[in-house]
């Protein structure tokens, strides 16, 4: 999940990638504020077992490089932690004291909440945790050990919990009496031996659960550090392509208006002057796709602000198409049109204008001569759908799962102008808005994408189209 400045968690558009959460567990993730440091914490998930399990938080702050103030956090949450007592180990049993309350499955529910009631008291006790306490667990005395898992976490302290039984320990000592008592000196002396090494016996459990602690400190400490390197790559590109179209939209206009006065010279020939022609033109691609790469920089360090409000996708559709009318095109290309007017979607008017024109462009451009493009939409429930499909050769199957990557230009548009950004742009919008863009398919003669959109809210309708 991310964190938005003010620390509360924005939701996800595609919960099931990102792991399902009740909203009262997404809610335990907000902190009152964003963090300068990473911070780490414990979640009760349900997840749909008949138990809950607690699930380890780490939250590591995204910080700006303008500014240097963290303006978002990512919280990554791992597999539910497994205690000791369901790994397999014989005798020590541990678990998890989260916000008052102790999630020990290895016991019963009964025997649960009675111990964690004296965890309760032991964590008020100041000194107990050097010594540990003794309790006593279905009727058997136990010795309880608990450390701090996160400590100076701005999330609720979480406390590893670990109770040892002693009936082992008492029986052996209740033996070695009766046998110094009979035996003498000697058995004295081999009751010490048999002592000592029931003692080292018996730390084998207590050993092992140190290794596996150390074991679990290594890992995290290699997940926090993996973490940190996946937000700095993150943010160097992100950087990069902002810093690289900031500096190339300055020559290329300056460029472009010099071309424009050589143009302007009544003493040039014919052809010179289709040549400074083809080079304006192309001086205004090149700064669409600087443009392109302005839009993506700020939505990849998410800084672009979408200002939603009702907008008549019926009324951008139209103009989509008479702009393509205006282009100069040998294809003799027909376009169909099934939509009813108005239809209201909640969007930004301008990024909303940029999917329809990116789709009916794509379609104008891997269509064949004399063909034809399709555009369809329709209000289903709280949705609207557009389908935009258009002739032409299909795009090959093992570039299905690409045709959305930036750049990516599939073996269909070897011969077509193009960058390789207009479908990626259009998914980051649509997906912006709430919506999607997906192809539909691909096969034959025809190859079909479906832009959704939510439906603008009644509250929010325009006035003017009562």
């Amino acid at each position: 999940r991310f964190l938005d400045q003010k620390g509360a968690v924005i939701p996800p558009t595609n919960g099931p990638d990102v792991g399902e959460l009740r909203a009262e567990e997404e809610a335990r993730l907000a902190l009152h504020g964003l963090p300068r440091e990473h911070q780490i914490g414990y979640l009760r998930h349900h997840a749909g077992q008949t138990r809950e399990t607690i699930a380890e938080v780490i939250v590591t702050p995204i910080v700006s490089t303008e500014t240097h103030e963290a303006i978002a956090a990512l919280a990554i949450g791992f597999k539910p932690v497994a205690p000791a007592g369901q790994r397999g180990e014989p005798g020590i049993r541990s678990g998890i004291w989260l916000e008052g309350r102790l999630h020990l499955p290895s016991l019963a529910p009964e025997s649960e909440s009675l111990l964690g009631a004296q965890v309760a008291g032991a964590l008020a006790t100041p000194g107990s945790v050097d010594r540990g306490i003794l309790v006593r667990v279905d009727g058997v005395a136990h010795r309880l050990f608990y450390q701090r898992l996160n400590p100076d976490s701005l999330f609720p302290a979480a406390y590893e919990v670990g109770i040892y039984p002693l009936t082992a320990l008492l029986a052996s000592q209740r033996q070695l009496r009766w046998s110094i008592l009979g035996a003498g000196a000697l058995m004295l002396l081999g009751g010490l031996g048999a002592s000592h090494v029931f003692s080292r016996r018996l730390s084998v459990p207590v050993q092992k659960l140190a290794v596996d602690s150390e074991q679990n400190r290594v890992r995290r400490a290699r997940a926090e550090a993996a973490l940190e390197l996946s937000n700095e790559g993150l943010q160097r590109a992100v950087r990069f392509s902002a810093d690289a179209s900031h500096q190339l939209k300055t020559p290329v206009t300056v460029l472009r208006a010099g071309l424009e006065e050589l143009l302007a010279r009544e003493q040039l020939g014919p052809d010179v002057r289709d040549e400074l022609a083809e080079l304006v033109h192309q001086s205004y691609r090149l700064t669409s796709v600087i443009d392109d790469l302005l839009l993506l920089s700020r939505a990849d360090a998410g800084r672009l602000q979408i200002n939603l409000a009702p907008v008549d996708l019926a009324r951008l559709i139209e103009a989509g198409v008479d702009d393509l009318g205006t282009i100069p095109d040998a294809l003799g290309i027909a376009i169909e049109t099934d939509f009813p007017t108005p239809l209201r979607i909640d969007g930004d008017n301008r990024y909303s204008a940029i999917i329809v024109q990116n789709l009916l462009e794509n379609a104008r451009k891997y269509n064949q001569p004399r063909g034809r493009i399709a555009i369809t939409a329709r209000e289903r429930d709280t949705q609207v759908f557009l389908t935009i499909g258009n002739t032409g050769r299909p795009i090959p199957e093992s570039d299905h799962e690409h045709i959305f990557e930036r750049f990516h230009r599939g073996s269909v548009g070897e011969n077509v102008p193009g960058h390789g950004l207009g479908l990626n742009l259009a998914r980051e919008l649509a997906r912006l808005h709430g919506g999607d863009l997906r192809l539909v398919r691909s096969e034959g003669n025809w190859t079909e994408f479906e832009a959704r959109f939510r439906t603008a809210p009644p509250a929010a309708a325009d006035p003017r189209s009562a």
